[in-house]
């Protein structure tokens, strides 16, 4: 039975993509093509599963109601962008070029290029436990990425972007200012490079990852009890990083997917709270403007020059 994510691929490679690198001048990314279809194509879906498992959440329970959703809207554009167009693109696209050049340069001085199964040899042929594998690492890493980006004065001006919603649903996760986006990038690029994630899966491990991101953020009063707050990071736990009172270094909770980290570094908060959310520094323009003045807000806090 044909694939029906290859199918559609396919389809958006050879009637979208192909002309449109015709007319740009761009055949030399034709070999990519089906690669970015692909993969735009899982963060479809990634968004439409998001959206139906959580939008019933939020409207069975919602922890806050606004009368006006306008910063959630905005929000909306951000997760588009985000997993639909611009992430998977540059995900595999730059991380395709940089694996192919690191490896090529390694083998040229007779070294050889580094995976996760070479150092672990019993991982041959597990595929699907090597995969987790990947994301624990990456999840361990972007703990540490995450906690510098609050203890970093000129980072948390472009991270306090994030923060700054008052209105926090599943939708929250991808607002972050493009310079943030871009570090968060790099950092993750190292991590997959140092431990040889194949091409085909680093995007596909981002969108996995962001999913349960997602559900994080919801405005819903949800636990997942004693031990299950423990394997994975419920909206509870992850309300108190975003709560008001808990911005900039104060912030506890910076798991984005596995509490494992907060626990075992020192920076877990289990209270059984939630807590009104936003950063009362970051400013309005941050807090309810659209996308670009979002952006042009952060360039501001980052400049350190007064809040527009």
């Amino acid at each position: 039975m044909p694939d029906p994510f290859d199918l559609t691929a396919g389809w958006i490679e050879q009637h979208l993509l192909i002309p449109l690198l015709y007319q740009l001048g761009w055949m030399r990314w034709e070999d990519l093509s089906y690669g970015w279809a692909l993969f735009a194509v899982y963060g479809a879906v990634q968004v439409a599963v998001t959206y139906a498992v959580c939008l019933p959440l939020e409207r069975w329970r919602p922890l806050e109601q606004w009368p006006n959703r306008r910063a959630v809207g905005v929000d909306v554009l951000y997760t588009i962008i985000s997993r639909v167009g611009v992430l998977p693109l540059v995900t595999f696209v730059a991380f395709y070029q940089a694996q192919v050049a690191l490896n090529g340069w390694m083998t040229d001085r007779g070294w050889v290029p580094p995976t996760l199964e070479g150092v672990f040899p019993f991982l041959l042929g597990r595929q699907v436990l090597t995969f987790f594998l990947y994301a624990v690492i990456l999840d361990c890493a972007d703990y540490w990425r995450h906690r510098l980006s609050h203890m970093v004065r000129w980072w948390y001006a472009l991270h306090s972007l994030h923060h700054a919603q008052r209105q926090m649903t599943f939708w929250s996760d991808d607002r972050n200012h493009i310079l943030d986006d871009l570090i968060a990038f790099v950092w993750f690029m190292a991590i997959g490079l140092l431990i040889g994630i194949p091409p085909m899966q680093f995007p596909l491990l981002v969108l996995v990852l962001r999913f349960v991101e997602s559900l994080s953020h919801a405005n819903v009063p949800l636990s997942f009890g004693w031990l299950g707050n423990r394997l994975v990071v419920s909206p509870r736990f992850h309300r108190l990083h975003h709560a008001i009172r808990s911005a900039g270094r104060r912030s506890c909770n910076y798991g984005a997917v596995l509490p494992w980290w907060d626990m075992l570094f020192g920076t877990a908060d289990f209270s059984d709270e939630y807590a009104p959310t936003g950063d009362a520094g970051a400013g309005e323009a941050m807090a309810t403007g659209s996308y670009l003045s979002q952006q042009l807000a952060g360039l501001r806090r980052l400049a350190g020059l007064p809040r527009g």
